[in-house]
Parts: structure tokens; C-alpha cells; sequence
């Protein structure tokens, strides 16, 4: 029996192997001087041009010869075989190494979650993305945390800012250090693979800058991804609300995330129900 190692290996050369033989000279632009080809594919010493690395060492890696490519040469081989983010991924995955620079486009709008959104009326629901920009949110959400999306300017549609920066929000949260914190680990989190993010570097200048709080529990350099999780609130209407949330990610954009909100207890889904009932009844 081949250990995992192996096996690995294995599919990392008959990943290479099989990505290099599904493409053309055309598709890579590549001139063949008119030269009929026996077999389908690129050559390996194509490829190994393509990538800017020796041809033996595309060799041996379709020869499972155990070596381990640095990210740098994954990058160039996922280029010269015309890779999509899913397989580069795939590549990345096998070789155990991280991708750095390129990433996925962000998706300009919500896509379909946005509608499963308001279709989750009446759980509070939103749409966040990797900087937790709130894209796009319900009514249910809208009237729990008293706040007028809408009326703000996108860069303050932030779930980190609203907490930190938004005054009639500091005695909302009864744990606020404890969320902050998690909201900070969990911005931490996607800020190390997304340095080059120009957004993401002003939000954090400008939360740091602007709040001392902040700025100290950002240096503790705590790192975690909250998938689920209870946030205890004061409501100025309701009372004491107790919300359990579930942070959902879709398979095919990782940059996003959908949150929901739950009543965790009897007398907060009184709380909530509240919330609605004197909204719906105000002109």
C-alpha cells in the first residue's frame, strides 16, 4: 500500500501530466513551425518553457520523484497550463503550499445569495465579504440593529466599523470587547492572505487610527475564523436579546459569507418578535 505521500505525488504528476496533454500550441500561443504531432498535448519542454524551469524538472515531477515546488513555481506552472481558479487551487492543495498574490476576482454584486437574503425574513440575515463589508442585508437586520444601511456611505457598511466607530453602538453588544476581539481575529485571518488589498489596508489604518481599543487588541495578533457563535445585546426597544449566528460559505466564492441570525431562547424570540411587530405598525 503506497503511503499518503506517495499517493500525492502520485496525483500531482497525473494532475500536470493530464492538465499538460489537454492543451494545444495555439491555446498557449506557441509556434510549431508547422510540424505534425503524434500525440495531443503540449511537450514537456514546452511546458517547462511556458513556466521558466528546466525541462528535467518537469520530468520529474510528472514522475512523482518526490519533489515538493515552491509557491513561486506553482504560480508559473498553473500560468502556463492555463489553470482555473479551481484547479490552481487543486495544485496548490496537493503541492501543500499556499497561493500568494492573484486571487479570484470579488464578485461585483451579491449574486444569488442577495436574494436568499431577504428570502430569510424574518431571521435577520446578511451578506458579508472577506473585509466583513455588509453587501447586502433585510429588513429583519436593518430593524435589530437600528441602523440605516442605506443611508451610509459603502465604506462604513462594516460590520468592524459600525462596532468600533458607530457611537449608538457601544453599548449595544453587553460582551463588546469579546466581539470586538472576534472580529478582529477573524479580519486578521483574511488580512494575511490579502496584504495587497488597498481596501482592507485603509479600513484597518483608519480603525486603528481612530480607536484605541482597537489598535490594542489588533496588536494581541489573535487569528480565528468564527463559523458560528452567540452575541448577547441590549436592545433600546426590546431588551435583552440573546442571538446565536451561523456564518455560511458558499463553495464557488470563498470571499463570501452568509450570516443568520437566531433567537437563543424563548424570551429573545419574544424580543424579536416585538422588533417586528412595532416596525410593521409604524407609518
Amino acid at each position: 500500500m503506497m503511503s499518503t505521500t506517495a499517493d500525492i505525488s502520485h496525483e500531482l504528476a497525473d494532475f500536470l501530466r493530464t492538465r499538460r496533454k489537454r492543451l494545444a500550441p495555439d491555446d498557449v500561443e506557441l509556434r510549431t513551425g508547422g510540424r505534425t504531432r503524434r500525440t495531443p498535448g503540449l511537450r514537456r519542454e514546452e511546458v517547462a518553457e511556458l513556466a521558466g524551469v528546466s525541462v528535467d524538472y518537469v520530468i520529474r515531477l510528472e514522475q512523482a520523484r518526490g519533489l515538493r515546488p515552491s509557491p513561486g513555481v506553482l504560480e508559473a506552472l498553473a500560468n502556463a497550463l492555463r489553470l482555473t481558479d479551481d484547479e490552481r487551487a487543486y495544485l496548490f492543495d496537493l503541492a501543500r503550499q499556499r497561493p500568494t498574490g492573484r486571487r479570484r476576482a470579488a464578485r461585483p454584486d451579491p449574486g444569488p445569495l442577495g436574494q436568499l437574503v431577504h428570502d430569510l425574513e424574518p431571521l435577520p440575515a446578511m451578506l458579508l465579504n472577506h473585509r466583513l463589508d455588509i453587501i447586502t442585508w433585510n429588513d429583519a437586520m436593518s430593524r435589530l440593529v437600528m441602523v440605516d444601511l442605506d443611508s451610509l456611505p459603502a465604506e462604513h457598511r462594516n460590520v468592524m466599523w459600525l462596532c468600533v466607530l458607530q457611537l449608538p453602538h457601544r453599548d449595544f453588544y453587553l460582551e463588546r470587547e469579546q466581539v470586538i476581539r472576534q472580529g478582529i481575529a477573524d479580519l486578521r485571518a483574511a488580512w494575511a492572505s490579502r496584504t495587497d488589498d488597498p481596501e482592507m489596508a485603509t479600513l484597518i489604518d483608519e480603525l486603528t487610527s481612530q480607536s484605541a481599543e482597537f489598535a490594542r487588541l489588533w496588536d494581541e495578533h489573535d487569528v480565528r475564523v468564527n463559523g458560528r457563535g452567540r452575541k448577547r445585546l441590549r436592545h433600546p426597544e426590546a431588551g435583552r436579546i440573546d442571538i446565536d449566528f451561523d456564518a455560511l460559505t458558499p463553495l464557488d466564492d470563498r470571499d463570501q459569507r452568509l450570516v443568520v441570525y437566531r433567537a437563543a431562547d424563548d424570551a429573545s424570540q419574544t424580543a424579536l418578535d416585538t422588533i417586528r411587530g412595532s416596525t410593521a405598525q409604524t407609518p
